[in-house]
């Protein structure tokens, strides 16, 4: 990077009747050994000293932005280049989020962008999305003029300086009293109706993430136990592996063997026979992926399937359509810490990085007495 030496080696074009004009600066060397310059314009030589006077400052940092690199630019260059490793849903939710910032700020050149202008965008969001939405486009949008940092495109990341406005309140996660628990159930134990009916008596009796459910597959489930060994082996799945990419369990702790109810292993027993009659009727166009919840012909379920199914099963249930999949591990949490369950023993059942997640999300429900997962579920449910 050449140093820039004042006047002298600057070229000048200015109009004198409009007195506006440009300055062109010396800014390095191109791979191929060409001289590289940027130019600068304004209305006035005095606007125009000023921008080359804060371009010699970005040159001795070792900037390197184009004169119009835009905000746009940088949220779409950390989309494609900054998250190596992400699944493409995972793009595909920080593109969502960021749409109606870069609606408003993304023309703006990234090196004019100051912090009132992120603020003003996020403020205008806040007003028509949740605080948890508008926190998540800040971090992202954060993220992305971080990553036009390190590849020395801005010096100042504007959105890191201000905090997260306050969005609308959403709706808050729920939980099932036992009573609503006892009717879906009841509803779901019905496979003739609903072939989700076995998802969601799993997830409910050992609150097991969604993810972690369409992932499972019947090598990791033991149905049978071994109650010959000392100690007796009860029925078991193994929850080690989610539908993330890579396979991976959220947190290296989320991945548990867990025992089974005695109702949720009647139930994965029916729907297996109910399984094996879909493959046979499917014949050639089954797709074999051992998987325990799938479509009719063995594919894997997405995440917009299952919500689906769900809501009819809970309106079918007569407790509504308000409700989603992940609330079944709400409620899971909730009926044992009602029961007096400790929370280290919910941690362990439900797989989180530690007690504080447990206490922070369910601590209105959290109960002192010392009882057992699959125990608890066969007494108060069945």
């Amino acid at each position: 990077m050449a140093t820039v030496a004042a006047t002298a080696t600057t070229a000048s074009n200015f109009d004198r009747s409009t007195r506006a004009g440009s300055l062109r600066c010396p800014w390095g060397y191109s791979p191929d050994s060409k001289r590289r310059r940027r130019t600068v314009r304004g209305r006035t030589k005095t606007e125009v000293r000023d921008k080359l006077k804060i371009l010699r400052e970005d040159i001795s940092a070792s900037v390197q932005a184009p004169a119009a690199y835009t905000v746009r630019q940088a949220v779409e260059d950390w989309l494609e280049s900054g998250l190596d490793g992400r699944s493409a849903s995972t793009v595909t939710k920080y593109r969502y989020v960021l749409k109606p910032v870069v609606e408003r700020i993304g023309r703006a050149v990234l090196h004019d962008l100051t912090a009132h202008d992120v603020r003003q965008a996020l403020t205008a969001l806040a007003k028509e999305q949740s605080t948890a939405t508008v926190a998540m486009t800040h971090n992202a949008l954060t993220r992305a003029i971080r990553h036009a940092e390190s590849r020395d495109l801005i010096r100042r990341n504007a959105s890191a300086l201000i905090d997260t406005p306050k969005g609308q309140s959403g709706r808050p996660s729920q939980a099932m009293t036992v009573e609503q628990a006892r009717k879906l159930i009841d509803v779901a134990g019905d496979l003739t109706k609903d072939r989700l009916g076995a998802y969601v008596t799993l997830c409910l009796q050992t609150g097991i993430r969604t993810e972690e459910a369409r992932a499972l597959t019947w090598e990791h489930v033991d149905l049978v136990g071994d109650a010959d060994q000392d100690p007796s082996v009860p029925p078991s799945i193994a929850v080690w592996r989610s539908v993330r990419l890579h396979g991976d369990t959220k947190t290296r702790k989320s991945r548990r063997t867990l025992g089974l109810p005695l109702h949720t292993v009647d139930v994965l027993r029916e729907h297996r026979q109910h399984q094996d009659r879909d493959r046979l009727k499917a014949g050639d166009a089954w797709k074999e992926h051992d998987l325990i919840f799938c479509t009719g012909i063995g594919t894997p379920l997405d995440a917009g399937n299952i919500r689906r199914q769900f809501r009819a099963i809970t309106d079918a249930a007569g407790i509504g359509q308000d409700w989603t999949p992940q609330e079944l591990r709400h409620t899971f949490v909730s009926l044992l810490s009602a029961t007096g369950t400790p929370v280290e023993e919910i941690a362990r059942l439900a797989g989180h990085s530690s007690t504080l997640t447990t206490e922070v999300i369910y601590r209105r429900e959290l109960g002192p007495v010392l009882t057992r997962g699959a125990e608890v579920m066969d007494a108060i449910l069945i």
